[in-house]
């Protein structure tokens, strides 16, 4: 995983160059006040946003969400241990050493699959 991966308030500041934020945030349709948050790191890029800032500045809209995406795993993995999770029985059950049925959690499609044609 990657280390702290920078907010894509951080990246856009470098690809506004000397543009002002008024002048940015009305290119993209945005009010200044948005722009500034996600510039401060304070709001995050939506799938809207990445639209604007993909037509803006000829990047593509999954560059900026996965690098939105990135940052925020990252943040809530750093929290991961003060999670209160516990695992749901037929996958413990399915995990558990010596078990008939440890194997990898099967996907749903394949679930599916397997159930239609029993």
């Amino acid at each position: 995983m990657i280390f702290n991966p920078a907010h894509p308030g951080e990246v856009l500041r470098d690809y506004l160059g000397e543009l002002t934020i008024a002048e940015a945030a009305s290119r993209l349709g945005i009010t200044r006040a948005h722009l500034s948050r996600i510039l401060n790191g304070h709001a995050g890029i939506t799938a809207n946003t990445s639209l604007r800032l993909s037509a803006a500045l000829c990047t593509s809209p999954d560059f900026w969400l996965r690098m939105q995406m990135q940052h925020d795993l990252w943040l809530e993995q750093q929290q991961s241990s003060k999670f209160k999770i516990h695992p749901f029985p037929h996958v413990a059950a399915m995990q558990a050493p010596g078990s008939a049925m440890q194997t990898q959690p099967r996907s749903k499609e394949m679930a599916l699959a397997n159930a239609q044609s029993a």
